[in-house]
């Protein structure tokens, strides 16, 4: 399982790939785990496809085209989500520390 410390990692990753590269005006901080990427205007249609390719490079997974919705990739905390659905538990240990 997951320590507090190693999820939470992901969640920094995520969120500083979004701040790298969606974000102009440094407000990567202020962003709520939870508020979406499309309200917030950060990101549109290329972007998601640049974020599906950031998750599969960082952390060795797989995103399915049925997986491409907004509940798995319009925030961090559901991007964190999707990632932990689709690592195992060692794994996913490994590749967020």
């Amino acid at each position: 399982m997951l320590t507090q410390e190693k999820t939470t990692t992901i969640e920094q990753r995520v969120r500083a790939f979004v701040a790298d590269n969606y974000q102009f005006g440094g407000t990567a901080a202020t962003l709520a785990d939870t508020e979406s990427f499309l309200g917030a205007g950060l990101i549109d249609s290329m972007g998601v496809l640049e974020l599906v390719t950031f998750v599969e490079d960082t952390f060795g997974v797989r995103v399915a085209d049925d997986e491409v919705v907004p509940a798995n990739l319009d925030s961090i905390a559901g991007v964190a989500a999707l990632v932990r659905r689709k690592l195992p538990a060692d794994e996913g240990a490994r590749r967020a520390g």
